[in-house]
């Protein structure tokens, strides 16, 4: 199983550009919850990244679950995720929609959950819903990797 380990003085795994201690750490600690749709993606994101399953399932609308339990998700092999790239968020009264692409390799292959997920706020807490699942855009050679390593795609995941 993969499993990251991180200082809560690192930068969040959700790619914000935060440390993890000031973004997704009160979430998962239940000592906040998401003011917004993006903020619930980026939190959900770095549960994955830390195998935070019940956090998941927690954020997951019950109504919206179809059977999806933290067994499920810890079911191997799971991917090495990488980087979470928000294209686009907003939020109406209590629905959001964050359109994002969610960077893993699995058995040596780069590949991306290319998603517009569907939230709803429910008694002051947002929750995910289901999303529509488009193809991954991948970057070009002399783009910034996906990875967040500061380095060009070519030069890392793209090799």
């Amino acid at each position: 199983m993969t499993n990251h380990n991180i200082e809560a003085e690192s930068l969040c795994p959700c790619c914000s550009g935060l440390s993890y201690q000031s973004c997704c750490q009160p979430f998962h600690l239940k000592t906040q919850i998401a003011q917004n749709p993006e903020q619930l993606m980026r939190s959900r994101f770095s549960a994955f990244y830390l195998n935070k399953f019940a956090y998941l399932i927690e954020t997951h609308h019950p109504d919206f679950l179809n059977g999806l339990t933290e067994q499920n998700l810890a079911q191997e092999p799971l991917p090495d995720w990488l980087g979470l790239e928000v294209k686009s968020a907003s939020e109406d009264g209590n629905q959001g929609r964050v359109t994002f692409q969610a960077w893993y390799q699995l058995d040596n292959e780069l590949d991306a959950i290319h998603e517009c997920s569907d939230f709803i706020k429910l008694e002051g807490k947002w929750f995910y819903t289901k999303g529509e699942q488009k193809a991954a855009v991948f970057p070009k050679r002399n783009d910034k990797c996906v990875c967040n390593s500061g380095k060009k795609f070519k030069q890392c995941c793209g090799q």
